[in-house]
């Protein structure tokens, strides 16, 4: 079977590290030189002729993380690596995947080019901010799902009275995904933005009185939408407010923002390092589903074997 090399940027170290140790194969052995103007040199120091290589770093800004994550595939395709996939946790820029507006980029698509144009064989990530994504790329995508790392978390706690809900209409695809797999109610929480990161108005679709109520999102930002939500959903009598988000961006005053807020707690995964503690969030691993799909990739066996359906 062909040699299956895993690397690892410097920003999603940590998690690929947990990765390989599930994979039971260590990270090769690659360095990021820079110049003196912080410009970036990726040296891979051994050989990837002909190997299945997947290289595993989040996107998040500083673009840095981007900019690096293209320089080791451009290294590696012109090792001849056999087969580049980028495993990308979190895809940064997928927020913006349409012109909603005039004079705006549709900055997911361009990433997806310059994946491509970089020499990437594969894609495999997790939760994109929109499913049409996808389609932005003409080479494979391995769309991973939080819902097999969410649902067992939950089966887990042994829940009653649970209601599940969406922070935006945006979402209720995702929300009633666990609705249907849990046999719960689903309820939506309606927003009205002033301007972005800030929510000027939120409405509560559906009862949630007595109820343990689960927010669902891909991705938290500033927290202002979840914290919002919490606070309109136990105004309507619900007994509690727990949100579930993949990707903890957690920017500008997120964290006082999640302390100071209605939530029980927000449970998110690791695709994004955590920047502070805080003591109503919990960190789920994805290393394991990671170090799956990977290895399914590589031995050419089904990756929706280890999605959950509803």
């Amino acid at each position: 079977m062909i040699e299956v090399k895993l690397f690892s940027g410097n920003t999603s170290h940590y998690l690929a590290e947990q990765i390989a140790d599930h994979y039971g194969h260590p990270l090769g052995d690659l360095q990021i030189h820079r110049f003196s103007d912080g410009e970036m040199q990726p040296v891979i120091n051994e050989s990837v002729r002909g190997a299945y290589v997947f290289f595993i770093q989040s996107t998040y800004p500083p673009a840095d993380n981007l900019m690096e994550l293209l320089l080791m595939i451009d290294a590696a395709r012109r090792a001849s690596a056999g087969y580049i996939t980028a495993v990308i946790p979190y895809f940064g820029y997928a927020r913006q995947d349409r012109k909603d507006k005039p004079r705006v980029p549709i900055s997911a698509k361009l990433i997806a080019n310059l994946l491509e144009a970089a020499g990437a064989n594969r894609i495999m990530t997790m939760d994109f901010h929109a499913d049409q994504i996808q389609g932005f790329f003409d080479i494979p995508v391995d769309h991973l799902k939080s819902e097999a790392i969410y649902i067992p978390y939950l089966q887990e706690q042994n829940l009653t009275n649970v209601t599940f809900a969406s922070p935006d209409v945006g979402g209720p695809k995702r929300a009633r995904l666990y609705a249907k797999h849990f046999g719960a109610n689903l309820v939506i929480c309606d927003k009205y933005r002033k301007r972005a990161n800030e929510v000027a108005e939120m409405t509560v679709i559906g009862d949630v009185a007595d109820q343990d109520v689960i927010l669902i999102d891909d991705l938290v930002d500033t927290a202002g939408t979840l914290c919002r939500a919490a606070e309109a959903i136990i105004a309507k009598g619900a007994r509690s407010v727990r949100a579930l988000c993949t990707h903890a961006v957690l920017s500008g005053k997120a964290y006082d923002n999640i302390e100071k807020s209605k939530l029980d707690e927000l449970i998110v995964c690791d695709t994004k390092p955590l920047t502070q503690p805080s003591s109503k969030i919990k960190v789920l691993s994805t290393a394991k589903l990671f170090a799956r799909a990977i290895r399914n990739t590589h031995e050419h066996r089904s990756i929706s074997a280890l999605f959950v359906e509803g």
